[in-house]
């Protein structure tokens, strides 16, 4: 069957044949009638016409020779060619019903015509070349398309002509080329290039753009970079917002600990393998796994966060894998894509593991060991290519043991497992993160600061931090706003917790007062002498022996 393409040019070329002062008649097989004109069709009488056209079919006419005929008392000159195009033979006869017979003598210039009308009409973006590779014809469109004279481009070699043109090559080996790509002005077109044969021999190639009409293709050229650069936005903005912002060196510290961490974090980086990030809240998990990919070869992917428990039970299944339209009430229609599919080529970091469903630990698992992903209302699976990062702050041996987690699951996920220390753990670890904070904050609120003061430093080294570098930030951003200008940050910009300084709430022995009292006269009085301790006893009235010994009782 036509295409529509095919059907709509086929309409083209017999109309313009009604107009044409020639007879023309196009079979195929030498039987099957294709195209018959107006001119030809009232050469004959009614009752006759298939009789007379039989008759030109019979009489086994030599190609490329002009034969007197005589039909319906009309007479005339008929000339045969045969083309061929792709697998397909054609003949053609044009046939002029003259008494002139100059007419006669002029049958090949009217024969030249007839087929650059039509080639213009039928064929906007067509060129044909002999076995040599020059140009024979050039339909103006197409010269208008490509930038160049139409009549002067007549006679060049091809390549001359046509950027990145390959039917000189067609010419040449008598091998078609369908729908290939062509670059032409940085455009891409779709061109078919045919040889064509007369009496079985090559005489030269056909090729033409897959489109109906050039100007239309130039229109869509147009409207698909249009689409192309909207389409990048539209893939920047998804890469923005799922990107690693974090790399290694954005992790600060020191400690023993937390280098041995690092450590095995750029070890895993080098692997594909799934990676479980186990710590306390607020220790920076989630930088180790932006940090992961960053490091990884997955790095130029996309990098997709879910936390698994902002997402309501109900809808984790279509968040992650996504969904079939008319798959549930209100699924968009087209259905959607999950956040797996989403990662397709990058890493999925599942945060708050711990908080997933059972019944999704168990869809998860299927993805994990098999690496394929099923959308909600589909029969079909789609295979994936994602590199797994998961983290929690949960105890998942003792899920394990309760049954609130999978055990399967959970070998699954820590093929590689690192535990991020706690910031109680890297006390040493403090004073750097004190100053990247105030530096960060700095640069946020446009104020200037001189650092934090050594008592202000030792008394955040002693603090427990149950929330860990999150509560850091909070006690730093906080002293930022309380701290006035090109001052220090001292021990009085700390929140109480830190400073020991505590509202009474409840009865407390004497001596309970006392060793707070003591212990808050210290504190101040070495804040007030820079941490000199001799000053310090001597002002409290005690010995440097007795002050040590009470710095070390209240842990100063």
């Amino acid at each position: 069957m036509a295409s529509d393409n095919e059907t709509i040019q086929l309409e083209l070329v017999k109309a313009i044949l009604e107009e044409l002062p020639f007879g023309v008649l196009v079979t195929k097989n030498e039987k099957e009638i294709v195209l018959c004109n107006r001119v030809l069709s009232e050469a004959f009488a009614e009752n006759q016409f298939d009789r007379q056209i039989h008759l030109i079919l019979e009489k086994n006419l030599v190609p490329a020779v002009n034969t007197p005929i005589r039909l319906n008392e009309n007479n005339g000159i008929v000339r045969k060619a045969i083309i061929q195009m792709g697998d397909e033979e054609y003949q053609i006869y044009l046939l002029l019903f003259t008494n002139n017979k100059s007419d006669f003598l002029n049958i090949d210039k009217h024969e030249e015509i007839l087929f650059k009308d039509i080639i213009e009409f039928a064929y906007d973006g067509l060129v044909m070349v002999d076995t040599e590779g020059y140009v024979q014809m050039l339909s103006h469109a197409y010269a208008d398309f490509l930038g160049v004279d139409q009549e002067s481009s007549i006679g060049k070699h091809v390549t001359e002509v046509i950027e990145n043109t390959r039917m000189h090559v067609v010419a040449k080996t008598g091998k078609q080329e369908v729908a290939e790509l062509q670059k032409i002005k940085d455009n891409y077109i779709i061109a078919t290039r045919s040889p064509i044969r007369k009496q079985g021999k090559l005489i030269g190639a056909v090729g033409k753009i897959l489109f109906k009409n050039v100007g239309q293709f130039t229109a869509l050229s147009k409207r698909i970079n249009s689409l192309e650069v909207e389409l990048k936005k539209y893939k920047g903005d998804f890469r923005e917002r799922n990107k690693a912002s974090y790399t290694f060196d954005h992790l600060m510290g020191r400690s023993p600990a937390f280098m041995e961490v690092k450590g095995q974090a750029k070890i895993a980086a080098k692997s594909d393998s799934n990676v479980l990030i186990l710590g306390e809240s607020g220790t920076g998990k989630e930088l180790f796994a932006h940090s992961i990919h960053n490091d990884s070869r997955r790095a130029m992917g996309v990098f997709v966060k879910v936390n698994c428990a902002a997402i309501p039970a109900e809808l984790l299944e279509s968040e992650l894998f996504g969904y079939e339209e008319g798959s549930f009430t209100g699924a968009k229609k087209g259905g959607k894509a999950g956040k797996f599919e989403a990662a397709e080529g990058g890493t999925i970091f599942l945060d708050e593991i711990g908080e997933l469903p059972l019944h999704m630990q168990v869809k998860l698992l299927r993805v994990l060991q098999e690496k394929e992903i099923e959308r909600v209302g589909s029969t079909g699976s789609i295979p994936i290519d994602v590199r797994v990062i998961a983290a929690t702050n949960r105890n998942l041996e003792e899920m394990v043991s309760k049954g609130e987690f999978r055990l399967d699951m959970y070998y699954r996920l820590k093929v590689l497992q690192i535990h991020v220390p706690s910031l109680r753990e890297r006390p040493e670890d403090i004073e750097i993160l004190v100053n990247h904070l105030v530096e960060k904050y700095q640069n946020l609120m446009k104020k200037r600061v001189k650092g934090m003061s050594d008592q202000a430093l030792r008394l955040l080294r002693l603090y427990k931090w149950p929330g860990n570098i999150r509560e850091l930030e909070n006690i730093i951003e906080r002293a930022m706003n309380i701290v006035e200008e090109g001052e220090v940050i001292r021990s009085k910009h700390l929140p109480k917790e830190i400073t020991g300084y505590k509202e009474a709430v409840s009865i407390r022995t004497l001596a309970e007062v006392m060793d707070e009292t003591e212990r808050a006269a210290i504190v101040s009085c070495l804040e007030m002498t820079s941490g000199n301790k001799s000053e310090t006893a001597k002002r409290l009235g005690v010995s440097r022996t007795t002050l040590y010994e009470k710095m070390n009782k209240y842990g100063l």
